[in-house]
């Protein structure tokens, strides 16, 4: 699909502009965006994991999907009126002025007390496979970042989400590995190094939750 023809084109435009490296990945990015909102528009969420710097970039994007990134998503005022209806008072109130739409998204190194037990108690190595197991439903994304694509936690974690029914978004560098060959949709940084594949992977998936907020938050 040609990004042009999505209302959310110019996020993408801008995107190319600023980083013309990424041309030859244009498709795969638009591919990812359909993905990710195919599944918060029929109603299921996004389960994010990686490793090291990648895990930050998990949680970062946590951040950009459950509440405001770039304009503001207040509840509407039917929302408002039947959320005061619920809680009578200044509680009500003030809730409705604060409460903002989201994009349910979790990231899956944030627990540490439940990644300690998993690594103490099962395998090391199924840290984020056990997490998809719980959480993740058909309908839902497994968003997955590997530099390499050989991360074997981030592996069987995106086994076990295809083997539940759920959408695998692969993160990788231009060398791919078997993370690559398992995703419904990968994203291939043009490099290899691991600094410059996060360097790349950054400013597409801000572009993505820009986009997203477009398309679920207008104006």
């Amino acid at each position: 699909m040609d990004s042009t023809s999505l209302p959310e084109a110019e996020v993408f435009a801008h995107l190319l502009s600023r980083y013309p490296a990424l041309r030859p990945v244009e498709s795969d990015i638009v591919a990812a965006f359909e993905l990710l909102a195919s599944s918060f528009g029929g109603g299921g969420k996004v389960l994010v994991c990686g490793n090291g710097g990648s895990a930050a970039d998990a949680e970062h994007i946590v951040g950009e999907l459950m509440k405001t990134m770039s304009r503001s998503r207040r509840l509407a005022e039917p929302e408002r009126q039947a959320f005061q209806g619920k809680v009578p008072g200044a509680d009500g109130v003030y809730l409705s002025d604060h409460l903002e739409g989201a994009l349910p998204t979790i990231a899956l190194g944030a627990h540490s007390s439940l990644a300690t037990a998993i690594q103490n108690d099962t395998a090391g190595d199924m840290v984020f496979a056990q997490q998809v197991y719980g959480y993740g439903r058909p309908g839902d994304v497994l968003w997955a970042f590997s530099t390499s694509g050989r991360s074997r936690n981030v592996v069987l974690a995106a086994t076990t989400a295809r083997a539940g029914g759920m959408k695998v978004l692969a993160f990788t560098g231009e060398m791919d590995g078997p993370l690559g060959q398992i995703a419904s949709v990968a994203v291939r940084a043009p490099a290899s190094s691991t600094p410059e594949v996060q360097e790349f992977h950054l400013p597409i998936y801000h572009a993505l939750c820009e986009a997203l907020e477009q398309r679920f938050f207008p104006r």
